[in-house]
């Protein structure tokens, strides 16, 4: 078991299984030692967990869990592309939507669910560089959509 895995048991958190891409697109892409990751959206082994937007159905508290939610599907899809997260050099940037009321302004709360698990997992290479907007609908009515670009080990 991974570092990183070790730490998930330990918090109690389980990794949901991998969801088929939604489209004619890849869950990620390797690029020498740069992985892109596909957008994921709030569902957790392919039920919707949170949708609807956030200032209505959701809110900020709500929409973190969903982000949070999404950083596990990241997980998900970085275990399957690279085998092991503990391959992970650095987390580089998290492009983050929030799927809010017209004149939502606290993406950037809400997306914060995301980035600190990044960050209470792998420390400082869990920090990145981030987007965080809202925006007036997301795929499936999701709350939460985020993609993520990590440097990885050889």
């Amino acid at each position: 078991m991974s570092a990183i895995e070790t730490k998930l048991a330990a918090l109690n958190i389980t990794l949901p299984a991998p969801a088929a891409p939604g489209g004619s697109y890849l869950p990620y892409r390797l690029h020498g030692d740069t992985l892109i990751l596909a957008g994921v959206i709030s569902s957790f082994n392919g039920q919707m967990t949170h949708v609807g937007q956030v200032g209505r159905e959701h809110t900020i508290e709500t929409a973190r869990e969903a982000a949070k939610i999404c950083a596990l599907n990241v997980l998900t899809n970085l275990k399957l592309a690279l085998g092991s997260l503990d391959r992970v050099e650095a987390f580089l940037y998290v492009g983050g939507y929030v799927n809010g009321v017209s004149g939502f302004a606290d993406a950037p709360a809400v997306i914060n669910g995301a980035s600190d698990l990044f960050v209470e997992l792998f420390g400082d290479v869990g920090r990145h560089a981030r987007a965080a907007v809202a925006v007036a609908g997301l795929p499936k009515n999701a709350t939460v959509e985020i993609q993520v670009t990590v440097a990885v080990k050889p």
